[in-house]
């Protein structure tokens, strides 16, 4: 495992080559937020909130801070007026999906994006796809998936697997930055399960 030097934010920093920008980042104590990440999981790029500008070859460029990796003298600047507007962009569009999200809340009022510029959409899920991927990737199950594509796709549990798995398990729902998944889950029980007997009540 080799070792190199890179610059964030006008810091020396010391990563291995195999890491990404994000992790050199968070290494050291530097900060970008990102809705999609997760340490247990492959790095996917989803959301993009953890966009940066990089500098390499006196080329600059703005790249996912959680799939591009480290390189020998890279510059990297987590905040610029470009990256700034880009985040703000994106999450006033992520808004209109999850108004009331919380984590997303908290990111507005730091980048100054308005809940209110886009129509809502009320779907609740931003398709950060932590569920989907922990699901498949640490408990092996997957149980719940995207379905449709495009402006329609969706989380979806399968019915006949959560019945079997998820009842015991739940360790998605804290993963998940809206109340989408929770949604998603309950919805699929009522169909699955629309007059569960007291027995059935008891065992959850």
């Amino acid at each position: 495992m080799s070792e190199i030097i890179l610059r964030i934010d006008g810091k020396e920093v010391k990563a291995s080559t195999e890491m990404t920008v994000l992790a050199a980042a968070r290494s050291v104590g530097i900060n970008i937020p990102t809705l999609c990440h997760h340490e247990k999981l492959e790095p996917y790029g989803g959301c993009r909130i953890c966009t940066v500008e990089v500098e390499t070859g006196g080329r600059t460029s703005l790249v996912a801070a959680c799939l591009y990796p480290v390189q020998p003298d890279l510059v990297v600047r987590t905040r610029s007026e470009n990256v700034d507007k880009i985040r703000k962009m994106l999450l006033e569009l992520l808004l209109a999906h999850a108004p009331d999200s919380l984590e997303l809340e908290q990111l507005a009022r730091e980048y100054g994006a308005d809940k209110n510029r886009f129509e809502k959409e009320s779907s609740f899920c931003i398709l950060c796809g932590l569920c989907v991927r922990y699901c498949a990737e640490i408990k092996k199950a997957n149980v719940v998936g995207f379905v449709e594509s495009g402006t329609r796709r969706e989380i979806s549990f399968i019915p006949e697997r959560a019945a079997r798995e998820c009842w015991k398990c739940k360790e998605c729902f804290p993963l998940c930055p809206t109340v989408a998944l929770q949604a998603a889950y309950f919805l699929t029980e009522a169909l699955a399960f629309p007059s569960p007997s007291p027995e059935s009540e008891s065992e959850r």
